[in-house]
């Protein structure tokens, strides 16, 4: 069993020991440390929270508990049920709330759950608020209310449509233009609650055709959920099938986006910000920003423009805070991650939807022609497991000092540049793993140079 203590929440396997997985004491103690930080960070203040979970088993669960332990420290709790991350993140603001939670481990099987934490911006904490929450779980200061001062628990469930007509009233989105290209869409939701929310909003976007995969939100998750082509194979074959313009694949809480051709083919999850950015670009010129494992076609269009391209840390707050420092009009992460300021600074598929939607209805070409159409990258995605004995600090420094003769980066774990090419070694926020990341114009010579620099870890190790 696992638990995950880190400074962007808790994320754990459901069962097993508490302390050593999500068990309902865990989710109690970092809930009441939220909230004791909250009530420290407002004092004197009738607080409020917002909560949303996906389809995942453990949902229900784990969302009753974090709600009576935040009821039990005096604070109201909006509950929108089953929801989507970035609707959480809107609410937040709209609802004039202190804070937020989202339940989902993402994209981690479905033994996993979390508790994801917002500011009262629908923004995640930053990394000291984060570390201040760490150190009131680990000492359990916590200070319950006396019975007259329980808080509250009301249920919303009109947020998906309200999140919905904010994306349909922004000047980029087309909806007349989609409704006129008549698409035929296919959507593989997992079984969470991308099925209820991405069907919907194709409708309000004047979609007809629309053919459901795994859409019914029981959170029995039909394939790994993570949205990568080996996992998409059923998506690709029911395109093909049915005959479809494009599939969209999203992850159970929905802030991850990637395409499929009309071929069945992969767009890539990378490739999802390059479009949607291409789009953005030519009609709201401006900087933009990815993450240091993301590929480079996103600075390509952008400096192609003339315009500033930025690279952050991997993590949404880190991408959101170099966003706001260089006034970004579009950004995101490469997996599939649309984070446009113009509605809320948090990754949204359902805005990325619309935006790329918008863009394939104006292009007037294939999905996959429009794949052509841009710098070709390919990322090789490895792993390496690690045990209690690694010491990752270490083996990242001996890689770094080996390559010292080239451009490295040493912001967000180890970035190595060789002419157009890079890798990317780094210690997850989110799993017990290094991720090794690496970049080429093909995908033989991005492997190669992945299983390089694995075979040097491995060595080390």
């Amino acid at each position: 069993m696992t638990l995950i203590k880190s400074i962007s929440g808790i994320r754990g396997t459901i069962g097993g020991n508490v302390g050593e997985a999500l068990t309902p004491l865990d989710a109690v103690k970092f809930s009441a440390a939220y909230g004791t930080w909250l009530k420290n960070r407002f004092p004197s203040k009738s607080l409020k929270v917002v909560i949303g979970r996906d389809a995942r088993l453990s949902g229900n669960m784990i969302s009753q508990l974090v709600c009576q332990t935040l009821v039990g420290l005096g604070i109201d709790v909006i509950d929108l049920e089953l929801s989507t991350t970035p609707t959480v993140e809107i609410a937040v603001p709209l609802e004039q709330a202190h804070g937020g939670i989202i339940l989902t481990a993402s994209h981690n099987p479905k033994q996993w759950n979390a508790l994801k934490l917002l500011n009262e911006k629908g923004e995640f904490i930053s990394s000291a608020d984060g570390a201040t929450v760490l150190e009131i779980a680990e000492k359990e200061s916590f200070v319950f209310a006396e019975v007259d001062e329980l808080g509250n628990i009301e249920k919303d469930t009109s947020y998906m449509h309200k999140h919905i007509d904010l994306i349909l009233n922004l000047p980029l989105v087309d909806a007349e233009a989609i409704s006129k290209a008549n698409f035929h869409v296919v959507v593989d939701a997992v079984n969470s609650s991308g099925g209820i929310f991405v069907p919907a909003l194709l409708k309000a976007l004047g979609v007809s055709k629309i053919t459901e995969l795994y859409c019914e939100p029981t959170g029995h998750f039909p394939h790994n959920p993570e949205p990568l082509p080996e996992h998409l194979t059923d998506l690709s074959s029911k395109i093909i099938e049915v005959g479809a313009d494009v599939g969209i694949t999203v992850d159970p809480d929905v802030d991850r986006l990637a395409m499929v051709c009309e071929d069945g083919s992969m767009f890539g999850e990378e490739y999802t910000l390059v479009a949607v950015s291409d789009y953005v670009l030519t009609h709201t010129p401006g900087p933009t920003v990815s993450n240091l494992s993301s590929t480079r076609a996103l600075r390509d269009i952008t400096e192609s423009r003339g315009l500033v391209y930025a690279a952050s840390a991997v993590g949404e707050v880190n991408v959101v805070e170099k966003m706001k420092e260089i006034g970004a009009v579009i950004g995101g992460e490469g997996n599939g991650g649309i984070i446009y300021p113009e509605l809320h600074y948090g990754r949204d598929s359902l805005v990325g939807i619309a935006l790329f939607l918008s863009l394939l209805a104006h292009k007037k070409m294939t999905v996959s022609a429009l794949r052509d159409s841009y710098p070709s990258y390919i990322i090789s995605k490895n792993k390496i497991a690690l045990t209690p004995t690694i010491d990752v600090d270490d083996i990242l420094k001996k890689i770094s000092e080996k390559y010292a003769s080239e451009e490295v980066d040493t912001s967000d774990g180890v970035k190595i540049y060789i002419g157009k090419e890079w890798v990317h070694l780094r210690k997850s926020n989110t799993e017990p793993i290094i991720r090794i990341y690496s970049e080429s114009s093909s995908e033989a010579t991005a492997n190669a140079f992945a299983l390089k620099i694995i075979d040097e870890i491995k060595a080390l190790i």
